[in-house]
Parts: C-alpha cells; sequence; structure tokens
C-alpha cells in the first residue's frame, strides 16, 4: 500500500506543478490553448469525482466525463487540491484486504463496471498521468516548458536522501 500512497502523493504534487505554470500563461495571447488545457484538467477531476463516489458507495451525479461548464482555472485548481488530498488519505488508510475487494458501478454511458479498489485507485492515476501529459503538449505548443512531473523526479525531491543512494 506505501507505493500507492506514493503515487497519490506524485499525483498531487504534479498538479500543482501544473496548475501553477498554467497561472503564468498570457491568457490573452493563449485563451484557445488555456481553454483546452483547463478542459482536459477539468476532465480529469471528473472521472476522480466519478471514480471517489464508487469508492465511497455514493452516487456521483455526473451524466458525462467533463462538465458543460468550464471552470475558472483557480476554482479548478482549488477542486483538484481537495479531491487529491481525499485520495492521499484514502489510500494511506486503506488495508490490502480493502484494496482487493471488487466494486459494481455503472459508467457514464451506462455500461456496467466491476473492479477491485486497487484497481480503481491505479486507474485515477494512470488516467491523470496520461491526460497531464496531453496539457504538456498544448504548453509546449504555445512555447511554454510543461513541468517535468516525472515519479523519479517526484522521489529525489520529496526524499533528498535518494541522491546520496539512502532510503
Amino acid at each position: 500500500m506505501k507505493t500507492l500512497q506514493s503515487l497519490f502523493a506524485h499525483k498531487t504534487w504534479a498538479n500543482n506543478e501544473l496548475f501553477n505554470v498554467l497561472a503564468d500563461v498570457d491568457t490573452p495571447s493563449h485563451t484557445v490553448a488555456l481553454h483546452t488545457a483547463i478542459r482536459t484538467l477539468n476532465h480529469i477531476y471528473v472521472v476522480d469525482s466519478i471514480f471517489q463516489a464508487h469508492l465511497r458507495g455514493q452516487a456521483h451525479g455526473f451524466s458525462a466525463t467533463n462538465t458543460d461548464a468550464t471552470p475558472a482555472l483557480a476554482e479548478l485548481h482549488f477542486k483538484v487540491a481537495q479531491t487529491d488530498a481525499w485520495f492521499e488519505a484514502y489510500a494511506a488508510g486503506l488495508t490490502a484486504q480493502q484494496a482487493a475487494e471488487s466494486l459494481a458501478f455503472q459508467f457514464t454511458d451506462g455500461d456496467a463496471g466491476l473492479m477491485t479498489r486497487e484497481e480503481m485507485l491505479l486507474h485515477i492515476i494512470t488516467h491523470g498521468a496520461y491526460h497531464r501529459g496531453n496539457v504538456g503538449q498544448v504548453l509546449k505548443s504555445i512555447s511554454v516548458a510543461p513541468p517535468r512531473d516525472l515519479y523519479t523526479k517526484f522521489l529525489h525531491v520529496h526524499e533528498p536522501a535518494r541522491r546520496a543512494g539512502r532510503l
């Protein structure tokens, strides 16, 4: 379970890094690109929220994997930070037995799904990483360097002793 905890800590860090870069983008010059980036990040947030509800055994209230309205960047950053904190706490309290439990749910398109809690959590990790990469490409298209949100960088930034060969 320690690896899951580390992956969710990385997700929080990577999201924060990306939102900080986006906050510095010259909005009037890059309105379309910024809108695309926010829509993509909102999609990640909605999917995170849907699977959070599945893990809680609650209804999520979404009929699609994005919202009709596009939130402001700062508002979305706040919501993502809250959801990321929830996932970090959830992963920290999860036992191996709970992680192996299968949960039935329904996708937003109406199809039935069945995944273990661990599979759901890994989906959240991989889905978010994939789409952060999409946002990184949007940033590159407007000559803005995306943050290097690699897991290896996260580990060495947060545990500097690793650079000296110590864990």
